[in-house]
């Protein structure tokens, strides 16, 4: 699989988790996937100083390898 699939999968996988961020006033949004398959993304701006950050994190990062199995690691930019 070329890395523009493997983009768009994780562009799906974020899509589908984004509306569960959004309702408690949080977004992310898509940065970049490495070569080495490492998610950069960026949090919304309510998300910086909230206490949930690193369990939405590990939510996230979860849910994006359902659909992506190669991720190696998400990380905020």
């Amino acid at each position: 699989m070329d890395n523009s699939q493997n983009i768009n999968l994780v562009k799906m996988a974020l899509d589908k988790i984004r509306p569960y961020l959004q309702e408690d006033g949080g977004d992310i949004e898509f940065v970049e996937l490495t070569d080495d398959f490492v998610l950069k993304v960026r949090y919304g701006e309510s998300c910086q100083n909230c206490k949930f950050k690193e369990e939405t994190k590990y939510v996230v990062e979860k849910h994006i390898r359902k659909f992506f199995p190669d991720l190696k690691a998400m990380v905020e930019v």
